[in-house]
């Protein structure tokens, strides 16, 4: 038995990790069945929907993919040093990151074939959605987002669905960013967005209110905040039960924000 710590001169698996996702309401089994479709096989998922067995071949795969940087950079580092697995960082929230998280996998272990048949994929899938986006851009072009998570990259991520929808983000803000995230979050963002490192509740509601955003993003913990100010709430945390990565994911992202957004009920807050 091979065991994690362990030098492996075993052939290796023509396939990749998927670490740091959780299959909440069941984005594994979407994203997996994506890779499927041209080629690129999962050896192993850690954490969610992972297996004994799974695990014991983790180290043969061919690369790395990491979507929960914070809980998983240590041990994508670790396999690479170990056992010469490299990893890259991907993101399967909205259309644009997972378009590119897909062809990237599929440059870096695909042949000719693979890499032709997953650009194929994304512009169908892309083309099956683009239909029911135009409708909620209709009703979401020109409000304004606050963002508040705990990794910077789903604030990344996060930041180009909204502009994919039209909107602007106006304040963003996470618990574990890095100088070289919010770099990336500034080169993204117009001027004047506030940008925040693990904020308190009084800064969060000061610059909600002073940015005038019409919705907060975040965790159970922001939704009471989100509530008391008035504005309309989207729970992107481990507690929500529908998909967000993917297209499929995205379609519900969009679908999410406009009917909170435009509830009449803030008419009456």
């Amino acid at each position: 038995m091979m065991l994690m710590g362990e030098k492996t001169t075993d052939e290796k698996i023509d396939g990749i990790n998927f670490l740091g996702d959780f299959n909440l309401a069941g984005e594994i089994w979407i994203v997996t069945n994506y890779l499927k479709k041209f080629g690129i096989d999962v050896v192993a998922k850690l954490t969610g929907d992972s297996s004994y067995d799974e695990i014991l071949n983790a180290p043969k795969a061919k690369l790395n993919i990491v979507q929960c940087a914070g809980s998983m950079m240590y041990l994508a580092k670790m396999m690479e040093e170990k056992y010469g697995i490299p990893y890259i960082k991907v993101s399967f929230y909205g259309v644009e990151d997972t378009k590119n998280s897909l062809l990237k996998i599929a440059d870096i272990l695909g042949n000719e074939d693979k890499v032709k048949r997953a650009k194929e994929f994304v512009l169908s899938e892309e083309q099956k959605i683009e239909g029911e986006l135009d409708h909620y851009r209709e009703k979401l072009k020109g409000k304004r987002a606050a963002i508040f998570v705990g990794g910077a990259f789903k604030a990344i991520s996060l930041i180009k669905q909204f502009r994919n929808l039209g909107m602007e983000t106006v304040m963003v803000g996470t618990q574990t960013g890095k100088k070289d995230d919010y770099d990336i979050i500034k080169s993204i963002t117009n001027e004047g967005t506030v940008i925040l490192d693990d904020a308190n509740p009084y800064e969060l509601e000061k610059f909600i209110l002073e940015q005038g955003a019409d919705i907060l993003v975040g965790g159970v913990k922001e939704r009471p905040l989100a509530y008391k100010l008035g504005i309309a709430f989207c729970d992107h945390n481990h507690e929500r039960k529908h998909a967000l990565s993917g297209y499929v994911g995205s379609l519900n992202f969009a679908k999410e924000i406009e009917s909170t957004i435009n509830s009449p009920v803030w008419d009456y807050v």
